[in-house]
């Protein structure tokens, strides 16, 4: 019932504009918004020389930023169908919203409180700044450097049409982690266990390199054309490298270093083939995967025989394993720390002559087949990606 009364009162505010005021004693305790994750970034005001906070405007001079941010799933923060099929469910709370589309002035609604600091109770008003382009931009350039009516960069360049200001310090991973560390029980059905950033501070890089140094990898280009090359960073944001949708791309970032054993040249009646599959996470300084707690990696072995028919197949997991309901909760972690590194086995023992097959592969799911039907997805919403893909010709004498 309160995702029903919380959309009711969307709907008063579409009409009204107004604030929500209750007039029933139960609701006289208004309590104000405490926790980071309950806050959107303040209002920003156009800074003088632009004339929007829209990527696409930054774009016009950063050409080379703009067309590697379109590759990035921030672009699509807002516009990604999981999130949007998560965001219509009743148990949603309006603070999800705040990492996707951090400004304020991309938010329809400005939360003003929690009446008795029930989050499916927010006290909100229209927000008169509200602008529906920039809202579909996602995580943009603005929702990193735009504060306070200037441009946040790393050198503070006076060149530059628009006020600039150097400020290094908020540029620092610390930006990044203000989304990607959002842990927290929400409610008894409800959690927000997105621990990336905690991985990385107790894992065995936090003192050489970060976010930055890994998912925004430093290159000498021109920043605007015409001015000469300078130190940069991309802005692909590489990661998972499942896109949002079939029709695009984007950068993959995998940390794993697989590793194929070797198999015999010829095999007789009554032997074993015995495959190794090593997996290590050797690149990421936090586990893998990491993020959303969906996210999962699977190992799969399949061998056929001359006819390719399927003989015998084996499967393994890496993930994390929830339970939703009735109340949420962590069964088992089996990700991957730093460095970490397992084997996957495949043994299997062959009393008939002949040429058999057997592949080897490793896919990156964005969650499993069974949420992506309860969430309504389409097959045009890519559920996963391959890693590794191998097949090996293997002969019996």
């Amino acid at each position: 019932m309160k995702g029903v009364f919380f959309k009711i009162l969307l709907l008063l505010a579409v009409g009204t504009g107004v604030y929500f005021i209750f007039f029933h004693s139960k609701y006289e305790n208004i309590q104000p918004l405490t926790n980071s994750w309950e806050k959107v970034v303040p209002l920003q005001e156009v800074p003088d020389g632009l004339n929007s906070l829209s990527a696409k405007e930054c774009g016009a001079c950063h050409q080379q930023h703009y067309e590697e941010w379109k590759f990035s799933t921030h672009s699509h923060a807002w516009t990604d169908p999981q999130f949007q099929a998560e965001l219509k469910k009743e148990s949603s709370p309006f603070m999800c919203i705040n990492c996707h589309i951090p400004l304020q002035n991309q938010q329809e609604f400005i939360v003003e409180g929690l009446i008795d600091g029930d989050i499916y109770q927010p006290v909100i008003k229209a927000n008169p700044h509200f602008d529906r382009e920039l809202q579909q931009e996602g995580i943009n350039c603005a929702s990193c450097h735009v504060r306070n009516n200037a441009v946040i960069g790393p050198t503070g360049t006076t060149k530059a049409p628009h006020k600039t200001i150097k400020d290094p310090d908020f540029l620092s991973e610390s930006l990044c982690i203000s989304c990607h560390n959002a842990v927290a029980e929400v409610s008894p059905t409800l959690a927000c266990s997105f621990e990336t950033g905690d991985e990385w501070k107790e894992g065995p890089y936090a003192n050489d390199k970060n976010c930055i140094s890994c998912h925004m990898e430093e290159v000498e280009r021109e920043i605007v054309p015409g001015f000469g090359n300078r130190k940069s960073h991309y802005h692909y944001f590489a990661g998972s490298g499942i896109p949002k949708f079939d029709s695009l791309e984007t950068k993959a970032m995998s940390g794993l270093g697989i590793y194929p054993s070797e198999l015999k040249e010829a095999y007789s009646q009554g032997d074993s083939i015995l495959f190794k599959l090593k997996i290590k996470n050797e690149f990421a300084g936090h586990k893998v995967p990491t993020g959303d707690p969906e996210r999962f990696y699977l190992i799969s072995y399949t061998l056929k025989n001359d006819l390719d028919t399927i003989i015998y197949s084996t499967e393994d997991r890496i993930g994390e394993h929830w339970e939703w309901y009735p109340t949420v909760k962590k069964i088992a972690d089996n990700n991957l720390l730093p460095n970490e590194e397992r084997y996957f086995n495949f043994s299997y023992l062959v009393n008939k002559k002949g040429d058999y097959k057997l592949a080897v592969e490793v896919t990156k799911h964005r969650l499993n087949k069974e949420a992506a039907e309860y969430n309504k997805l389409t097959n045009h919403y890519p559920l996963s990606i391959p890693v590794f893909d191998e097949e090996y010709l293997i002969r019996v004498k």
